[in-house]
């Protein structure tokens, strides 16, 4: 179970997006984002030692507010080979320095991910210790891939996470109205968050395809 600290953070987690969103394909804002924190939801790290976020923020340096879904992994030292995923490191008034990573990048993140489609693990709220989020679903109609990937590609819209047998877990980095569902879709995590106008959003933030090969 992840435990929620009440305490200071140095830089702050908007610090360090502001300055990591628009080095991402998948970025469109105008210039320096204007980030405020509008959802999300955790996962817990069964061995109690990595911090598990998704956390989604909106920008509105742009023409129009977008809404980014960003997966973030904390560390208590780095994570070896992981040092193009690195976003920055961070001062925790508790738990002393801290390593955040793009979290599709982070195989700890990634397997919990896929136990969450699979139903065996929980979503839990983002703030509150201990308290299961009801507002993010899931749902999987086979199994999900094993394994980690042999690939994270971004365009931009998404990161694909591409798995032996040709199966892939798609992130909606863009929190809009999306096309229909690639070929294939075996499962999908839909969860909310507070639009600027004051509206509470909901969208599919993942998505499962299945495999093609034998």
């Amino acid at each position: 179970m992840a435990f929620i600290y009440r305490t200071t953070l140095q830089p702050t987690k908007l610090e360090l997006l502001t300055a990591w969103l628009p080095t991402r394909p998948w970025y469109s804002g105008g210039g320096t984002p204007e980030l405020t924190k509008a959802g999300g939801f955790r996962l817990d790290d069964p061995q109690g030692e990595v911090g598990l976020e998704f956390m989604v923020v909106t920008d509105t340096s742009g023409t129009e507010p977008c809404a980014y879904l960003v997966p973030l992994t904390y560390r208590g030292a780095p994570l070896e080979g992981a040092e193009h995923a690195l976003i920055g490191t961070m001062e925790h008034g508790v738990l002393g320095p801290r390593w955040a990573y793009d979290g599709c990048h982070d195989p700890v993140l990634v397997e919990q991910l896929l136990a969450f489609f699979e139903g065996r693990a929980e979503a839990q709220a983002q703030s509150v210790t201990d308290t299961p989020d009801r507002e993010v679903t899931r749902s999987c109609d086979g199994p999900a891939p094993s394994g980690l990937p042999t690939a994270v590609t971004d365009d931009d819209k998404t990161t694909e996470l591409s798995f032996s047998g040709g199966a892939a877990l798609r992130l909606h980095r863009v929190l809009r109205p999306a096309p229909d569902d690639p070929a294939g879709v075996t499962g999908r995590v839909t969860g909310a968050w507070n639009a600027p106008d004051g509206t509470r959003e909901r969208e599919v933030f993942a998505v499962l395809r299945s495999g093609t090969e034998s």
